[in-house]
């Protein structure tokens, strides 16, 4: 009923979120000092500037006692802490603690673009979101046979900063697949100590339920198997129809599947023809799905009319507790074998490789690379031609040749030959800029 004044109550938030977006900011790492040794009675005390300490990244792991990215939904931001600066007779900087942040084990993480990055579906994984700044030495670092008196440090290096989009997969041993209001919310109540939202209209369950099934006199290599109630399929889902692929990646790494068909008269299809569209449905949105064990049966067998449509295979009813122990002896005995199997190959469903290796797929970008930066310029990109200009006076003439003879070293003048740069150009690093003259 509409509140006072003609507006709508507020509507409960669920949860339950599978979605969510995460910014993670590495901590950015100190900078280094120029100090130099002065003491009574020592003459011409050398350099002593400590470095810089690291800054914390923000490292992801991967835990079964987290079912949801609710943590993230009004709160997307974590950041390392920036490491302490260093300080004169060499006392280098504290280092930045990271930021550890759980998330749900079955997380993925994507770029913003769409492209996966990390996949996180084992406990205790770990993936590092964004890298802490490294920290800038001290002067005391850039002391040679030739430089004996340095008067530069480095700056610290800054964080990684990266938006990702998250998106949780469910890791059940058996899914529940069904059109809607086709009895999976009551079956996993009944089987398991899962509540679900109950109702005789579709779409009662609007967000996935799990629930833990105990066999004490099953195969002892089960004891227990997780059971996904999810939302109800709908003709059309792999194109995104009803829930779409809100139900349906939450079907890719069940071990079984487990089909429902009504057998009741209010189904409008006849069992058989439900189990050609749900089974149709999973093929379009991933074919391997079909090479998963299967349990097709027919459920609210209490309900049913005079020969079920045809129907002659196995059925169950929740209601009065017909073909329960059947059902869940099958799906121990389906979740044993794909156990076992799993444990011979080292893999699971969708996943050939080895457990507790996390695949990066963003390259690292090291050494240095030039482009034009669309200004009549030149930028020169890469971590180690950025470090080698972030120097705290740049108008030192040591400090000025050292990041010449850095830069000639990485191939930086090269580089930009190559590339046709022309005397006069403009070239820029991070920060930094000069003009182009190439070398006589």
């Amino acid at each position: 009923m509409p509140a006072a004044g003609g507006s709508r109550a507020p509507r409960q938030r669920s949860g339950f979120v599978d979605e969510a977006q995460l910014h993670a900011k590495g901590g950015d790492g100190g900078a280094g000092v120029v100090s130099f040794r002065r003491e009574a009675h020592v003459a011409r005390g050398g350099p002593d500037g400590g470095d810089g300490g690291h800054g914390g990244g923000v490292w992801l792991v991967a835990t079964s006692r987290l079912s949801s990215l609710l943590s993230f939904r009004d709160q997307p931001f974590r950041r390392g802490a920036d490491g302490g600066h260093g300080q004169g007779r060499k006392r280098h900087g504290k280092r930045g603690p990271d930021a550890v942040i759980e998330v749900p084990e079955g997380t993925v993480v994507r770029e913003l673009g769409g492209d996966v990055v990390c996949d996180l579906d084992q406990p205790g994984m770990r993936w590092c979101a964004a890298a802490g700044g490294r920290g800038g030495r001290g002067n005391a670092r850039f002391l040679t046979n030739r430089r004996r008196a340095p008067s530069f440090a480095e700056q610290g290096e800054r964080g990684e900063e990266h938006w990702y989009d998250l998106e949780l997969k469910l890791m059940a041993d058996v899914a529940l697949v069904g059109f809607p209001n086709a009895g999976k919310s009551t079956l996993i109540s009944r089987i398991s100590a899962a509540r679900p939202k109950i109702a005789d209209y579709p779409f009662t369950t609007l967000e996935p339920h799990l629930g833990v099934v105990r066999v004490d006199d099953g195969p002892e290599a089960v004891g227990e198997f997780v059971v996904a109630d999810v939302p109800g399929l709908v003709e059309g889902a792999a194109e995104g129809r009803g829930l779409g692929h809100a139900f349906l990646r939450h079907v890719e790494r069940s071990r079984v599947l487990v089909v429902l068909v009504d057998l009741s008269p209010m189904a409008e299809r006849p069992p058989a023809a439900q189990e050609g569209v749900l089974v149709d449905e999973l093929r379009r949105y991933r074919p391997d799905l079909l090479g998963r064990p299967r349990i097709v049966v027919g459920s609210k067998a209490d309900a049913a009319a005079d020969g079920a449509g045809g129907w002659d295979g196995p059925r169950f009813s929740s209601l009065t507790g017909e073909g329960l122990v059947h059902l869940v002896g099958a799906m121990a005995d389906s979740v044993a074998r794909e156990r076992a199997s799993a444990q011979g190959t080292g893999t699971g469903h969708g996943r050939a490789r080895v457990p507790g290796t996390v695949v990066v797929h963003r390259p690292v970008r090291e050494g240095a690379a030039v482009a034009p930066d669309g200004a009549g310029g030149w930028r020169v990109t890469g971590r180690a031609a950025e470090r080698a200009v972030a120097l705290d006076d740049l108008t030192n003439p040591d400090a000025l040749a050292y990041v010449q003879g850095r830069l000639r070293r990485l191939g930086v003048e090269r580089a930009l030959a190559r590339a046709g740069a022309r005397s006069g150009d403009v070239v820029r690093i991070g920060s930094f800029e000069f003009e182009y003259e190439p070398d006589a």
